[in-house]
């Protein structure tokens, strides 16, 4: 319905004359680029766009963490009869989304190549991004892997993570890193289909990153910018939240359960001078790793998150 947002528009001023602000539509729906382009073009300055993530650990309870990240937060694989119903439904979703739905939008890609694009990025989820080993690869040109990459950036399947770039007087590393923003998505390319499969495989602590990057994102306040730190000296964070009040916190992600954090993240955490330095493990206790430094659950991060 490409009037809509024609007639939105008369509708908002009309109500805006007659003293209502705002929120009368609420206007639920696949976001694509079409429908944002003509949204913005004829509701500017009467228009909010609220991206819903899929299920949370807050939503689901932290006893589910295990089966949240295993099959991912979009509601019919996570609330499956079964492990092996849930891959079901997620290779489904993936066949009709890179055979029906990305082609409706408009790009002219094979599938089969987007699903190999795609299984390559799990393959080295939470690594940086190496363009040149990935045209390689797919045996297509660089610059075809960065407009491949910018198509699932825009379709919210794929997060891009910048570095930090402030001045630190450091050589610093440029490259993005690259994860496949829903963990049941990262397992289903990766044929991983049991929690057992999944601590065995060499993605899980990529895997596990992401996870708990995409959850503590979802909570952070509007307006939180996320990066990565790391030097070519060594000096590494997994990642780096500038909320909007301007303090800079330092995270570390490891899915182990004994609370440790390297010297690099020490070094790191004072380059960009954070004022908060956590560690995102798993276990189940919060608790101090070294001077002000805190181990804590995914649970609890969220939760400090949340109450800013």
């Amino acid at each position: 319905m490409p009037g809509l947002f024609k007639s939105l528009r008369g509708q908002i001023d009309q109500r805006r004359r007659a003293g209502f602000r705002a929120g009368q539509f609420l206007l639920l729906g696949s976001a694509s680029n079409v429908l944002l382009q003509q949204s913005a073009e004829s509701l500017a300055g009467r228009v909010r766009y609220i991206e819903m993530p899929p299920l949370q650990l807050t939503e689901v309870g932290a006893d589910q963490l295990n089966a949240l990240w295993l099959r991912g937060g979009f509601p019919d694989s996570f609330m499956a009869s079964s492990d092996q119903a849930s891959m079901d439904w997620r290779l489904d979703f993936l066949r009709t989304y890179l055979e029906r739905d990305i082609p409706a939008l408009g790009p002219r890609i094979p599938a089969a190549t987007l699903r190999r694009f795609w299984t390559m990025l799990a393959h080295v989820q939470g690594g940086l991004l190496n363009a040149a080993a990935l045209a390689e690869g797919l045996g297509v040109s660089g610059q075809t892997i960065g407009r491949y990459l910018d198509l699932l950036v825009d379709l919210m399947l794929v997060r891009r993570l910048q570095p930090w770039h402030e001045n630190v007087g450091k050589r610093l590393v440029k490259s993005p890193k690259v994860y496949v923003r829903d963990s049941g998505v990262v397992h289903a390319l990766l044929s991983i289909g049991t929690i057992e499969g999944l601590l065995g495989h060499p993605v899980v602590g990529g895997s596990w990153e992401g996870f708990c990057i995409e959850a503590l994102l979802a909570a952070a306040p509007t307006g939180t910018e996320p990066f990565f730190y790391r030097t070519s000296a060594g000096a590494e964070l997994d990642l780096v939240l500038r909320l909007p009040g301007g303090d800079i916190w330092a995270v570390e992600i490891k899915r182990t359960t004994a609370p440790k954090v390297s010297r690099g993240f020490y070094v790191g955490a004072e380059d960009i001078k954070a004022s908060r330095k956590l560690l995102i493990y798993a276990g189940e206790h919060d608790v101090p790793v070294a001077e002000g430094v805190r181990a804590m659950p995914l649970e609890q991060g969220i939760g400090l998150l949340r109450a800013l």
